[in-house]
């Protein structure tokens, strides 16, 4: 049976046509010629779907749909009416209806919608599989051919958007198939980045856009001519990115959505001071000594931001009037829209909002959030419920308000990890699941990215034989000592620091107030 429907008209003998036709596709179908009768079949019987004629004696329609949705609010109703009045069409809408048709019906119009309401899922998902099928063999093939670092961009989009269809799919088999591929990419691309990384850093015609160019290029020139809100929502990946834009697409148009990457190191101390300074590690290490800490040395080692962005502007002949805010609590966040007023008279906002970071954090130290984040989807969806209760939302509302343009971007992405690799360092060594920096490091040079000079990479070093050891894919480095305990602790963790598409491919937005 294809389903059960209850059909409610007060003329229903003249619609027998139809419904031997939908009784010969395999529904079937209880009749009503009321709206009274109507509401009492539907107490007593379960109905996939319900057909209501708007015009009936007694309970007219829309009195029917109010009754029968305080029973069951999910059956899907659809209103059936002569009258295209508008106010009669919002009062149905309003009522959560499912569809809405003019009479006179064809029987056609009725199968279509019930295809549309009962079984559109399967349809989308067989459409969506069959479409991946034929797209699986020509990402295959760009993956076999030479690619620079915009094509691998445009790879890793287009990935990230048949992951997205793909999540709503019934077809495991395929997400099967289409995780084989993703992994066999970041593989390629892990190679990529290996052999082509320093070349980008000495001047290479083909270099993308990184982390230490991205305001210079993207953002400097909007400056001074109208107030601009930048919005930097740390650890933000482009599939983050993507189930928040229709959210972000009720007060804003997108009107340019670009790739850059970030640099190495893929971890805030790295990417995000090289973004706000608008130089490479190593030069901000050489140019503002007072404003860089290395990995050994005490204290926050993102705590001159601020400073690193004005130096970056003034570089840049940028005389403009700046405020610089950083969201780690929510009380901060909530105070902040309250000064929108006098935020809106700066010439720019930066906004960096540590939330997305927190969070990955907090799913590997806390059990709670690991039941809640326990894969890619529900990752996404706790993304999507911090961003809807959050008041980086009601702030965002009143900058499109006041018609201010605004960016989003991201310093760095992260990677799901599920795959240890063994490393050996001294006491010395830092503490980052992806990346390590040291003297002394033991490693299998098969399973790692190794820069023997850091300055070679434009990454300072504090030692002479310091090397810079990166994770690839969804690795993560665990030591020797006490392996299985820390193998359980940080298997299944989302993680940043090392080279992957997830971590190194990021979005910059660019938006204007509808």
């Amino acid at each position: 049976m294809e389903g059960r429907i209850l059909w409610a008209d007060d003329e229903i003998d003249l619609l027998k046509p139809h419904i031997l036709f939908l009784e010969e596709k395999g529904y079937e179908i209880d009749t009503a010629n009321n709206g009274s009768d109507a509401v009492e079949m539907s107490k007593e019987n379960h109905y996939d779907i319900i057909f209501l004629d708007e015009n009936m004696p007694g309970l007219s329609g829309l009195e029917t749909l109010t009754k029968i949705k305080e029973l069951n609010s999910s059956v899907p109703i659809v209103m059936i009416t002569k009258s295209e009045e508008e106010h009669i069409m919002e009062e149905a809408i309003g009522g959560q209806i499912s569809d809405y048709l003019i009479k006179p019906v064809n029987p056609n119009q009725i199968l279509l919608s019930l295809k549309k309401n009962l079984t559109s899922k399967d349809l989308v998902s067989q459409k969506t599989s069959s479409d991946y099928q034929q797209e699986f063999r020509q990402i295959g093939m760009q993956l076999n051919d030479r690619m620079d670092a915009n094509e691998w961009a445009e790879i890793y989009d287009k990935l990230v958007r048949w992951e997205l269809k793909l999540e709503g799919s019934s077809d495991g088999g395929m997400k099967e198939v289409f995780n084989m591929q993703k992994k066999e990419a970041n593989t390629q691309f892990c190679k990529f980045v290996d052999q082509n990384y320093r070349a980008w850093l000495n001047g290479d015609e083909d270099a993308p856009l990184m982390s230490h160019q991205l305001l210079q290029t993207n953002l400097f020139e909007h400056l001074g001519k109208e107030p601009v809100f930048l919005i930097v929502i740390d650890n933000l990946r482009l599939d983050q990115w993507k189930v928040l834009q229709p959210l972000i697409n009720e007060f804003f148009n997108v009107d340019k959505e670009e790739l850059f990457y970030s640099i190495l190191p893929t971890a805030t101390h790295y990417a995000r001071n090289a973004l706000f300074a608008g130089l490479m590690p190593l030069n901000i290490s050489k140019k503002h000594p007072n404003l860089w800490l290395n990995e050994n040395d005490e204290g926050g080692k993102n705590m001159h931001e601020e400073e690193l962005l004005q130096a970056n502007l003034k570089r840049n002949n940028k005389q403009i009037k700046m405020s610089y805010n950083k969201v780690v609590r929510l009380d901060f966040a909530k105070k902040l829209v309250d000064r929108f007023n006098e935020l809106q008279q700066n010439d720019l906002n930066v906004i960096v909002y540590n939330f997305v970071d927190m969070l990955s954090h907090a799913r590997t130290e806390m059990e709670v959030i690991k039941e809640l984040a326990d894969d890619e989807p529900a990752y996404r969806s706790l993304t999507v419920s911090w961003f809807n209760h959050s008041p980086l939302k009601e702030l965002l509302r009143k900058i499109a308000d006041s018609k201010i343009k605004t960016f989003i971007t991201t310093d760095h992405g992260t990677i799901h990890v599920d795959n240890p690799v063994k490393i050996q360092g001294d006491r010395n060594t830092n503490t980052n699941l992806r990346y390590k920096i040291g003297r002394n490091l033991n490693y299998s040079e098969k399973e790692v990215i190794v820069s023997s000079n850091p300055e070679d990479i434009m990454l300072p070093k504090e030692n002479m034989s310091d090397k810079f050891v990166f994770s690839k894919e969804n690795d993560f480095f665990a030591y020797p000592n006490n392996y299985n305990h820390y193998v359980k602790y940080y298997k299944d963790t989302f993680q940043h620091g090392g080279v992957s598409l997830e971590e190194m491919i990021i979005p910059w937005i660019e938006l204007s107030p509808k």
